[in-house]
């Protein structure tokens, strides 16, 4: 990118023009990111809004997202590139009455026969990239190392052809759900997030934000009730993402004051195991 950001308060407003209402903190980092080439790790509880802090600052620049689903397993020939294996025998069996070994050999290790995968495809657009690396910490350590060079150097070692310099700098956000400890090495190469649970003010801000047709009084007593929640010994506390769900339901209910049986009813919405329901089904009856 050829820093089209601005400034930080030019962060916070394109990504509240894109429906992610973020903080100075949040703006700050992505400010710094793309002025230092840095990428940014991001770290906190599940459903908090990390992955869409990749999509929403690829929506306010206008670049394109290529998005990398870290999984256990995770290896090069699909994080980085693999050869066209196929395509490489068929014109093997084309050339086979040919002389030279030498000459098959570097055209069917051209770039041709490369299929591009998620990082090589990031670093060799020619167009400006937002690289989001999600959940980074379900792969095994060892891999890891795949993103090194590339995190450090923006480049691809590739034997059969050599080092692919990146032809611009992607603007790179990687996820964790701290489900295992990163390498140091991986950490030095990052600027550091960390996205929390947002406060209640700013929780009933996205809510009237994300949600259509709802009302300020509604938002408000949805942003109270998932505090209180949130504060009890759950298995998952509710994510914002699930609020939002939950608030969309309200909605559609035409529910406008949430009365502890109607809380009771939707709380599937807002939580996923029945330990956590009954615990926050019996809170909403104390409250009332």
């Amino acid at each position: 990118m050829n820093h089209r950001l601005e400034s930080v308060q030019t962060v916070r407003q394109g990504l509240k023009d894109v429906n992610y209402l973020a903080d100075d903190g949040i703006a700050g980092v992505v400010f710094l990111a793309e002025r230092l080439g840095k990428p940014v790790l991001v770290e906190g509880p599940a459903g908090t809004g990390k992955t869409q802090l990749a999509k929403s600052v690829a929506d306010f620049t206008g670049a394109r997202l290529i998005r990398l689903q870290c999984y256990e397993g995770l290896d090069e020939s699909k994080a980085l590139y693999e050869w066209n294996y196929k395509k490489q025998l068929l014109r093997i069996q084309a050339d086979r009455k040919s002389d030279s070994w030498e000459d098959v050999h570097d055209d069917i290790f051209g770039e041709d026969f490369l299929l591009t995968r998620p990082l090589l495809e990031a670093i060799t657009s020619n167009d400006p990239v937002v690289l989001l690396i999600d959940e980074v910490d379900r792969v095994e350590v060892e891999t890891e190392a795949l993103l090194l060079e590339i995190l450090s150097e923006y480049q691809v070692s590739i034997p059969e052809l050599g080092t692919i310099q990146a032809k611009q700098i992607p603007l790179v956000f990687l996820t964790s759900n701290n489900t295992r400890e990163l390498s140091e090495a991986l950490k030095r190469r990052c600027l550091f997030l960390h996205v929390d649970y947002p406060d209640m003010e700013r929780e009933k801000e996205i809510v009237l934000t994300r949600v259509e047709g709802i009302s300020e009084n509604l938002a408000d007593q949805i942003a109270r009730i998932v505090r209180s929640i949130r504060q009890l010994d759950l298995k998952k506390a509710p994510s914002v993402s699930e609020t939002i769900d939950w608030a969309r339901t309200l909605v559609l209910l035409g529910i406008e004051y949430i009365e502890a049986e109607q809380a009771k009813e939707t709380l599937h919405i807002l939580l996923k195991y029945q330990s956590d329901i009954a615990k926050a089904a019996k809170e909403l009856s104390i409250d009332k």
